[in-house]
């Protein structure tokens, strides 16, 4: 008797594999905002993706499908023609996107190109506190991501150590690696390190009461907890040095700032307009991750509550502190949210909302 033919394993349509990531014509034309016309068009004449097909022999568009198509959408709708986009690839698209958005940001008067003219020519002076983080700073993929020289003094093992080394003058600013935050935790470096107390002051931290963030963030000194990838860690740094660090510590060393007090710190105007970040949160549910779709929806409510602390009647002085404190708030908040929305577009290969036209 012959042994039984082991059968062999059914093959998977397509459409059984990963559905969740699938999505039909229709879907993906609704995603896009253009007609299911349109897209057939596109396919039929450029090929420009290699669709499954459902067993009904309906087109199933994948994940990296639908970022192509966003990509080609966004770029016909800022005029250039589908026929010379659809032999790139995904790169060479991207590549066309940042060379439309650098043209625009370079244009005269753009908040961007006046920020670079603004850039300082010698390194950023940084004094560290924290062996591990001092060792983070000499990696190279972070320096890349900084986009500035840096000079690291240290790292030192404590306020009293740096302040033995450095005066106020060697620095720039002070950047410590904190793993606990604790109740009165600024007024201890200020106090073993009184020449470094006017620095301005940047802390990573692992934990920390609400309270002792507040009081931290309140006296000026920037924040972030840990852990966070280099990536993230050289943007926050960026940040920190393109928006001009000093304006974010009082200026002269003593008692913290109190809350309801305007501090300082230049707001740059608003990158984009409700209309063109409503048109980024469309595009950007197109795909798996809705990070995009959430930045710009948090930058149109940031910049509404701004204008409304801006607009806001004041009963009297203390009430237009107030005020001026809150637009301060918001105004940095959205700067920094929008900084956030360039690095998760160009993390999904989204292009940047236009930037609107400002009058001379």
């Amino acid at each position: 008797m012959k042994p039984p033919i082991p059968s062999q394993p059914a093959q998977q349509h397509p459409s059984t594999m990963g559905a969740a990531a699938l999505h039909r014509s229709g879907a993906v034309a609704r995603m896009l905002h253009m007609p299911v016309a349109t897209l057939r068009v596109w396919e039929r004449r450029y090929g420009l993706t290699q669709p499954s097909l459902s067993p009904g022999g309906q087109r199933l568009y994948s994940a990296d499908d639908v970022r192509r198509l966003a990509v080609l959408k966004q770029l016909t709708d800022l005029g250039h023609a589908i026929g010379s986009l659809a032999p790139l690839d995904m790169a060479q698209l991207q590549s066309v996107a940042a060379t439309h958005e650098q043209a625009q940001t370079s244009a005269k008067g753009s908040p961007r190109a006046q920020e670079a003219r603004r850039l300082p020519v010698k390194p950023w002076r940084l004094a560290v506190i924290g062996a591990a983080l001092g060792a983070r700073l000499q990696r190279p993929t972070l320096l890349r991501r900084l986009g500035r020289p840096l000079v690291v003094l240290g790292p030192f093992d404590d306020g009293a150590q740096a302040a033995a080394a450095l005066c106020a003058s060697d620095a720039d600013a002070l950047l410590v690696h904190e793993a606990h935050l604790q109740d009165g935790w600024l007024d201890s470096i200020d106090a073993a390190a009184p020449a470094l107390a006017g620095l301005p002051k940047a802390v990573l931290y692992g934990y920390a009461a609400d309270r002792v963030c507040e009081a931290v963030a309140t006296a000026g000194t920037a924040l972030l907890r840990e852990p966070q990838p280099d990536a993230a860690l050289a943007q926050w740094l960026r940040a920190l040095s393109l928006e001009n660090i000093a304006t974010l510590a009082t200026t002269t060393p003593g008692p913290a700032v109190d809350a309801g007090a305007p501090f300082a710190e230049p707001v740059p105007p608003r990158r984009w307009d409700d209309a063109a970040l409503a048109r980024f949160a469309g595009l950007s549910t197109t795909i798996a991750c809705e990070c995009p779709h959430h930045v710009a929806e948090l930058l149109i409510q940031l910049s509404h509550f701004e204008a409304y602390s801006a607009e806001c009647e004041n009963r009297n002085a203390p009430d237009a502190a107030l005020h001026a404190y809150l637009r301060q708030v918001a105004g940095a908040a959205r700067a920094r949210f929008e900084a956030a929305l360039e690095h998760v577009a160009l993390h999904e290969g989204l292009m940047l909302p236009a930037s609107p036209r400002r009058k001379p």
